[in-house]
């Protein structure tokens, strides 16, 4: 890279004897550099090299033609003598914790139980199963945590920002889960349809709540089904968790407008649409019997146990879910169906957003509880280089997976990766961009790299917490919070560079092809 106040000299050479050096590496199959269309050697000195867009000539040397006015002319030489900036953090491989550690984290969680309960499929012809059952696990975890929250004795815990945090994470949770159900198939789906009784009920149908819409003898009656077993229509009756209970329902009956059915948690259904068998796919009570509390080992006397127990639970459930996303992206993209691998893509970047707001529920944690919780569960890493969140090995998969879809972009653009190292992934992303003759294509693109955005998000964001939680010692941050070194793995997963060098020089050129 050379300086842009330095004009450089070369020995007369041949065409033939020239060679550039590469800019970025795409692994080591796609070199990250421009095709030179015109080469011209004048005087001694080598001319900008250039490249040609839409019959417009593009500079590809166009930073250094920035002069500054304090710059002097050098002297001719055959040395140059540069700055050498410092390397760029280099991407590692990605490992988790310790087997104890990661063995003694899912135990802590009941996660194999959790795990086997995912596995079981009910309803074969239901593709929507695998994902709204953990999903729903997260939202029935988050009910929950209402009910710790406001039923904990400690007169110094801040209940006002705890409901409002709580709050907004059920209604982010509703929010995704309405995007698995908008395009849901409500033959497979098990639903509850019973808006045809005209308000006449079974025995059986005591949980359900009938609404006429006026008093007319031809008025339409709506009957809402409501779950037995979920704990948000029980919270709904308590004074104390009355207000945070009806804001959630309220929430899903405006995210599930566009859904073919409701959830059927006691929300007031006005457009009168069969209720998802929330009972039966969820199973609420079987799932809170597993889990509603850490093993005898770890169910120590200290009341932030339940936070920090329930909070990995939800976190948990939801990366479960993002795998399973990644599945559909990557069969989707295979098998051409871009604009739903599109639409999953903008999912999974929302799930990644949703992790960091879980996280962030620590920051409402007592100081001195957690760190007494902290000593009496005996966490702490077992190297420098070992970071609490790598303790889930779930976490650590759809961390190399969502950084892995970047193999997927030559597939899309159509084309193969150059062994020479040629620019042909960033031509034809070029000339996408430019033509807008696939724009299905650009949205799937635009979805992946907002995937890599919110990943790095997650980790900056957890790094942070980590200090405000822990301490900076605690989080490596005496040193390499401030400078990232071959030890701080959490930090080079935020600082690495672009997943998908191909797209971003792409952009860069096309945006200096516009300048122009």
């Amino acid at each position: 890279m050379f300086l842009a106040s330095t004009r450089v000299y070369f020995p007369p050479l041949s065409l033939t004897h020239i060679h550039y050096p590469l800019i970025y590496t795409h692994h080591s199959t796609c070199n990250f550099h421009c095709k030179l269309t015109s080469l011209l050697i004048s005087q001694q000195t080598l001319t900008t090299p250039v490249m040609y867009l839409d019959n417009k000539m593009v500079d590809l040397d166009c930073k250094g033609k920035m002069v500054s006015p304090d710059s002097k002319p050098t002297t001719r030489s055959p040395k140059l003598s540069v700055p050498v900036p410092p390397p760029p953090v280099q991407a590692t491989e990605l490992s988790p914790a310790s087997d104890t550690a990661c063995t003694a984290y899912d135990h802590y969680l009941h996660l194999p139980e959790i795990r086997n309960s995912w596995d079981k499929k009910q309803f074969p012809e239901w593709q929507n199963e695998v994902v709204l059952k953990p999903a729903l696990h997260a939202l029935e975890f988050t009910f929950r945590f209402v009910s710790t929250v406001l039923s904990d004795p400690r007169p110094y815990v801040n209940r006002r920002e705890w409901s409002r945090r709580l709050e907004s994470l059920a209604t982010s949770q509703i929010e995704l889960i309405s995007l698995f159900c908008e395009q849901d198939d409500v033959i497979s789906a098990p639903i509850v349809d019973i808006g045809e009784s005209t308000g006449v009920l079974t025995r059986e149908g005591s949980s359900a709540e009938v609404w006429k819409l006026n008093d007319e003898e031809d008025a339409t009656v709506l009957v809402s089904q409501i779950s037995e077993e979920s704990l948000l229509p029980r919270l709904a009756t308590w004074k104390r968790a009355e207000e945070v209970a009806q804001k959630i329902q309220y929430s899903i009956e405006c995210q599930m407008r566009r859904c073919p059915y409701t959830l059927g948690l006691g929300e007031p259904n006005l457009s009168g649409k069969p209720s998802l068998h929330y009972d039966v796919v969820c199973k609420p009570s079987e799932l809170h019997y597993l889990t509603k509390s850490p093993p005898e080992k770890a169910d120590v006397s200290n009341y932030e146990n339940r936070t920090l127990y329930t909070t990995h639970q939800i976190i948990e459930c939801w990366i479960h879910v993002a795998n399973r996303i990644l599945n559909r992206i990557e069969s989707e993209i295979d098998s051409d169906r871009f604009e739903s691998a599109s639409n999953n893509g903008y999912i999974l970047e929302q799930i990644w957003k949703l992790l960091t707001e879980i996280e962030d529920l620590h920051l409402l944690m007592d100081p001195d509880d957690f760190l007494r919780l902290k000593n009496q569960l005996d966490i702490k890493t077992e190297s420098e280089s070992e970071s609490f969140c790598f303790r889930s090995k779930a976490l650590i998969e759809i961390t190399k997976r969502s950084k892995n879809l970047r193999h997927k972009v030559p597939y899309i653009l159509g084309v193969e990766v150059d062994p020479n190292g040629g620019p042909r992934i960033q031509e034809a992303a070029m000339k996408l961009y430019r033509r807008k003759n696939a724009a299905v294509k650009i949205h799937l693109l635009q979805s992946l790299q907002a995937v890599e955005a919110a990943v790095k998000k997650f980790y900056y964001a957890y790094k942070q917490l980590l200090v405000v939680v822990m301490g900076s010692v605690e989080a490596k941050g005496s040193l390499a919070f401030v400078t990232v070194d071959s030890s701080d793995s959490l930090g080079r997963m935020f600082l690495e560079p672009t997943y998908f060098p191909s797209l971003d020089g792409a952009k860069t050129f096309l945006g200096d092809y516009w300048s122009r």
